[in-house]
This record gives C-alpha cells, sequence and structure tokens, in this order.
C-alpha cells in the first residue's frame, strides 16, 4: 500500500483555509449588496434578536455583525466540504463546483428562511421582503466565494 503524499494531505487543509478566507471576502462582497437593498441589513439583526431573545428593532448590533462575519466565513469551509463531496459524487470539474454552489445557497436561504427568520418577533409583511433580500444578498455571496475557492483549489 502507498502511503499518500504529503503535498495532497497539505493541499486538503489549505483548501479549507482558503474556504475561510474567501468566505470572509464573498462576506464584504455581500455586505455590498446588502447595504443597497430595503431589508438587506436587516438579517444580520434577525440573527442577533433570535440569539439574544429580543426584537431585531433593538437586537445588538454588535452582535449581528460578529454573527454576520463569523457565519460568511465559516460558510467557506462548508463549501469546501461540499465541493469534495460534489467532486466524489461527479468528478472533479465546473459541474462539480456548480452543484456545489447551488446547495450552499439553498442550505443559506433554506437555513435562513425556514429556521432563524420565523424566530424573529418582526411583523409578518415584513418577512416577505427581508427573505428575498436575504435571497439576493446570498446570491451575491455565493457568486464570489464559489469562483474564489475554485480558482484557490486550482492553485493548490
Amino acid at each position: 500500500m502507498n502511503p499518500v503524499p504529503l503535498v495532497t494531505e497539505l493541499a486538503v487543509s489549505l483548501r479549507f483555509v482558503a474556504g475561510v478566507a474567501a468566505g470572509l471576502l464573498a462576506t464584504l462582497a455581500m455586505d455590498f449588496v446588502m447595504a443597497r437593498l430595503p431589508e438587506g441589513e436587516t438579517p444580520p439583526l434577525v440573527a442577533s434578536g433570535v440569539l439574544t431573545e429580543t426584537s431585531p428593532v433593538r437586537a445588538p448590533q454588535r452582535v449581528g455583525t460578529v454573527v454576520h462575519y463569523l457565519a460568511g466565513g465559516l460558510t467557506g469551509p462548508l463549501f469546501v466540504w461540499l465541493s469534495f463531496s460534489a467532486e466524489a459524487a461527479l468528478g472533479t470539474g465546473p459541474l462539480a463546483t456548480l452543484a456545489a454552489g447551488v446547495v450552499l445557497y439553498a442550505l443559506m436561504v433554506g437555513f435562513f428562511a425556514v429556521v432563524v427568520l420565523p424566530r424573529s418577533s418582526l411583523p409578518g409583511q415584513r418577512l416577505g421582503t427581508i427573505g428575498r433580500d436575504w435571497a439576493l444578498s446570498a446570491a451575491a455571496y455565493c457568486l464570489v466565494l464559489v469562483p474564489a475557492v475554485a480558482a484557490a483549489s486550482t492553485v493548490l
């Protein structure tokens, strides 16, 4: 049995590091989009409100910001894991990257819309707009994250 070369093991680890860096970069791009949407900056406050069991209106903005960047940075490695899984199922290449990106987008939107947003104390008439703006912001995130991780993966 031949041992796996150290370079391969290091490349796997470095892809996760690249995922964190790309996740933070994608979060900055997401912030740019969020700032231009009617309810775009509300999702971090919703998350803060859910975590602190307060209304998003009274939720600590600092908690929302920390959670937003922590989640953004850690979603990058989640995408790397999804990429490895897609590559195992579909082989390496653009199809696996696209499949992992679609799954990540569905997870991001689904988790916020099904788990986080319903736990907020916001009026029902705002939920649709907040959900839509989150979906647009998540799309911006994925449009930066996916190619950044894919590019880093080809170098590693």
